[in-house]
């Protein structure tokens, strides 16, 4: 079913997701191993049921930061054995949740937590699994608001901290010591930064067994990115060589990653229509019907999405343009594209016409418009969209 299709069929903004190219990122990736290593799709990056179930059916596992996340993961089909529980701020219920539910494990991200998760562990008399995450203070050369492997971050802790909590959890009979994670930022197009943490995870892991505390896995978690604009991604063939190169001397270890936005955000786009057309004395605007709340990352970090027209009309020239949504108030609301040229903008008879937002990652699907999941040429809606009633559904 075309593009334009869908808008007839389901109306806009809608979210259009290529459930062939997500079975073929995971294949990708996981393929490109020699050893064993498990893919734990980050739900953070887009927890529509119909996306995760795609993945779970692969036999994919799931990286999740909260209790909700871990009722979507479960309803999406992923075994519980194959969840990784991450997360700064994990409640004592959800960790409850996580151990009814048989987790893999719990990434563990601070002293106190790994005391809470043992008094939780401890009522509800199941031996919870730990991993210590750990912060190796590398930089990951991508966006601030998106590093998380630095000193000054809050996720994680150091290496002297780290070998000190493993002790503490090896000593204590409510916890289990099970592996070591490492997640050091987002939209990651360098391997360098890689290498580093590979190779910091593998000596703390390397240490912690020489002192008596063997591991089972080491989680180097994700961060794999994508070309919006002229970046070069990593191909991941030498994120494997170079995770497996760090581990070459530890092969009893199972290796973990956590990708998300690699994963999905390619096979991903939003539709949108174009409604007004706006030019001030310093630029030209197409109003659609989209908005921050269906695209926040612009907003968030200046971040750039390729704007395309679905069905451009023979012989119109590119427009240079950005768009402001009109259910959006903010001015941050842009995104970088054309649109077809016509005496310095767009003609009357363009409004109406689609647009389509490539990269689409929702990490606001809750908050935003329903989506659509495709494969094998077939369509079907993923997610009901939003009536007015339910904009109040649930309030007193």
């Amino acid at each position: 079913m075309s593009l334009a299709a869908l808008a007839r069929r389901w109306g806009t903004p809608l979210y259009v997701y290529s459930a062939d190219e997500i079975r073929a990122r995971y294949r990708a990736l996981r393929g490109s191993f020699s050893r064993g290593v498990l893919v734990c799709y980050a739900l953070k990056a887009n927890s529509s049921k119909a996306v995760a179930r795609t993945l779970a059916d692969c036999g994919a596992g799931a990286d999740i930061v909260s209790g909700g996340e871990l009722s979507r993961a479960l309803a999406a089909g992923f075994v519980p054995k194959k969840i990784v529980f991450s997360g700064v701020g994990k409640t004592e219920e959800e960790m409850a949740l996580g151990l009814r539910a048989g987790v893999k494990a719990f990434n563990v991200e601070s002293a106190e937590e790994l005391e809470a998760l043992a008094r939780v562990s401890g009522r509800l008399k199941k031996k919870a699994r730990v991993s210590i995450r750990l912060n190796p203070d590398i930089n990951a050369r991508t966006h601030p608001h998106i590093t998380t492997g630095r000193a000054e971050n809050k996720f994680g802790v150091e290496t002297g901290e780290a070998v000190a909590l493993y002790r503490k959890a090896a000593k204590d009979r409510r916890l289990r010591v099970a592996g070591v994670q490492c997640h050091i930022g987002s939209q990651i197009t360098d391997i360098a930064p890689y290498k580093r943490a590979a190779r910091a995870v593998a000596a703390l892991s390397a240490r912690l067994k020489a002192s008596g505390i063997p591991l089972e896995f080491a989680d180097l978690g994700g961060g794999l990115g994508i070309s919006y604009k002229d970046e070069t991604p990593l191909d991941p063939r030498e994120l494997a060589r170079a995770l497996e190169a760090a581990f070459e001397d530890q092969p009893e270890l199972d290796l973990l990653v956590e990708p998300g936005r690699y994963l999905v955000a390619d096979a991903g786009l939003l539709l949108t229509k174009v409604l007004y057309r706006k030019t001030t004395s310093k630029r030209r605007f197409v109003i659609v019907d989209g908005a921050m709340t269906d695209l926040p990352r612009p907003a968030l970090y200046d971040a750039w999405h390729p704007v395309d027209v679905v069905a451009p009309r023979p012989g119109k020239r590119p427009w240079r343009t950005s768009w402001a949504p009109s259910a959006s108030r903010e001015t941050s609301s842009r995104a970088s594209g054309s649109c077809p040229r016509s005496r310095g903008g767009p003609s009357r008879r363009e409004e109406g016409r689609r647009l389509r937002l490539r990269h689409e990652q929702p990490i606001q699907l809750a908050s935003s418009r329903r989506g659509s999941a495709r494969g094998r040429g077939k369509a079907r809606l993923a997610r009901k969209r939003e009536t007015y009633a339910d904009l109040t559904r649930g309030e007193l």
